[in-house]
């Protein structure tokens, strides 16, 4: 079973990474901004759902085993098809695509949850009754996970974390525009994880941080290059909001290191 959110981050990713694979998983939704994540009927372990680098991300049950981040579950449905396109072959270039991603799940999609959470999901937290945010609280095991839920509700607003987040997008998207500068059609070359991980991040910014893309007509195409793929399109029917790419939860957390 893999429970995901609205098809925007690191669900919107999952889900397309499995409609790429053809593995036949059941997906069921779940609200994040609920903390449904939370309370999953079919999981014990907490560590996959409370100490995710990503933060309220997807997770994958296999045979009772709970798993979590977004690249790491498309790498688990890549490699249960025997290879279905989704990873390089060859060591090296794995390396640079998880060198990749490691950019985007470190600095790229903590500035943009920081961003997309307080224009989008503040208000719903602090409308909660206390009793009703008490309780979705107590199920989260993560002191500092939790400490994220509680200070969103409080509008607790970082002016530096900021405009370091709003920089971080635009490092990004200016990033993608030279990766692509000698021509090619994917991040990597072949197409892979690293462009369904970058894309889902990114997808919400073009809305909320469209200064980012000014110039950037590289990754604009290359974006619409995605969209366009069924897998990503059939992700993004999963979506039961009218703007899927405002849902967010709070996490993953602010790089510490720059």
């Amino acid at each position: 079973m893999l429970y995901h959110g609205e098809p925007n981050g690191p669900s919107l990713s999952v889900l397309a990474a499995l409609y790429e694979s053809g593995l036949a998983i059941e997906t069921q939704p779940i609200d994040l901004l609920a903390g449904e994540r939370h309370a999953l009927p079919d999981v014990t372990d907490s560590a996959a759902l409370d100490y995710a680098v990503e933060g309220e991300g997807p997770v994958l049950v296999v045979d009772g085993e709970a798993m979590s981040e977004a690249v790491f579950l498309a790498q688990y449905f890549d490699e249960a098809t025997g290879g279905c396109g989704l990873q390089p072959s060859d060591p090296y270039a794995r390396w640079q695509m998880l060198m990749w991603c490691r950019q985007a799940t470190e600095r790229l999609s903590p500035a943009v949850a920081y961003l997309g959470n307080l224009a989008w999901s503040q208000k719903r937290l602090a409308a909660m009754s206390p009793a009703e945010f008490d309780k979705l609280a107590n199920t989260i095991v993560s002191e500092d996970q939790r400490k994220r839920w509680q200070d969103l509700r409080d509008d607790v607003v970082d002016a530096a974390k900021v405009e370091d987040s709003k920089t971080k997008v635009a490092q990004f998207a200016a990033r993608v525009e030279a990766q692509l500068a000698d021509g090619r059609a994917w991040l990597m070359g072949p197409f892979s994880i690293a462009d369904l991980e970058t894309f889902a991040w990114l997808r919400s910014m073009r809305e909320l941080e469209a200064d980012a893309f000014a110039g950037q007509a590289r990754c604009l195409a290359w974006m619409a290059r995605v969209e366009a793929r069924p897998s990503v399109q059939k992700a993004l029917a999963r979506a039961t909001a009218d703007t899927p790419a405002r849902a967010f939860a709070p996490g993953p957390e602010i790089n510490r290191w720059g």
